[in-house]
């Protein structure tokens, strides 16, 4: 079962911490984001391997965004 991981509002992808086919425990930051001129790490909801990295660094993001999605 594939979980996504998403953006929590609405901001700009800062930096990529995980690629594709990378392990990952539940709360390892995949994606650092910044909104409202804070850094904030996006953690996965679960643990499993990265599938697929939807975002690089400096794109805006919507809330609610995909981001990535863990296998």
């Amino acid at each position: 079962m594939a979980t996504s991981v998403l953006a929590p509002m609405v901001g700009k992808i800062l930096k990529v911490e995980k690629k594709a086919g990378e392990r990952v425990e539940e709360d390892d930051v995949v994606v650092v984001m910044e909104a409202m001129k804070m850094e904030i790490p996006v953690v996965a909801p679960t643990g499993g391997t990265i599938k697929v990295i939807k975002v690089s660094p400096g794109q805006a993001v919507e809330a609610e965004q995909e981001l990535a999605v863990i296998e």
